[in-house]
C-alpha cells in the first residue's frame, strides 16, 4: 500500500472538498426567504474554506508525485434551508470520518507533513460541523 494509499486518500479528499465547495456555494445561492438571512453568508464562507482545503490537498498530492482527480464527489442541493443545513452537516460528518482515517494512513506511512495537513483541516471541518449543528439546534 504505502505511498499509493496516501495518494489515493489525498485524491479522495480533493474530490470531496471540490464537491462540498460546489454544494455549499449552491446552498448560498439557493437559500431563499426570511430564514435564510442568517445562513446565506455562512454557506458562502464555508464554501470558500472548502475550496482552500482542496487546494492544500492538491498541492500536497502534486509534491508527492500524484495525479490529481478532476471529478468531484456527488453533491446534494436543494430543499428547505433546514434540509440544506442537514445535508451540509452530514457532509462534514463524512469529512471528519475520512480525515481521521487519513491521519491513521499518514501515521502508518510515516508522513508527518501530510498528517499535520489533515489534522489542521480536520479541526476546521469539526468547526464547520459545529456551525451547521448549532444552526440546526442540535
Amino acid at each position: 500500500m504505502g505511498k499509493e494509499e496516501l495518494l489515493d486518500i489525498l485524491n479522495q479528499s480533493i474530490s470531496r472538498e471540490l464537491a462540498v465547495s460546489i454544494q455549499y456555494m449552491w446552498h448560498h445561492v439557493m437559500a431563499k426567504g426570511i430564514e435564510s438571512a442568517e445562513v446565506e453568508d455562512i454557506f458562502r464562507e464555508v464554501a470558500i474554506q472548502e475550496m482552500k482545503h482542496a487546494e492544500r490537498f492538491a498541492e500536497r498530492l502534486d509534491y508527492l508525485g500524484g495525479e490529481p482527480t478532476t471529478k468531484p464527489s456527488p453533491i446534494v442541493t436543494g430543499g428547505s434551508v433546514q434540509k440544506m443545513l442537514q445535508d451540509d452537516m452530514n457532509a462534514e460528518e463524512e469529512a471528519i470520518t475520512m480525515y481521521k482515517k487519513a491521519i491513521q494512513i499518514c501515521i502508518e506511512n510515516n508522513d508527518p507533513v501530510t498528517r499535520l495537513l489533515y489534522e489542521e483541516v480536520l479541526s476546521e471541518e469539526e468547526e464547520h460541523h459545529n456551525i451547521f449543528s448549532t444552526l440546526l439546534g442540535k
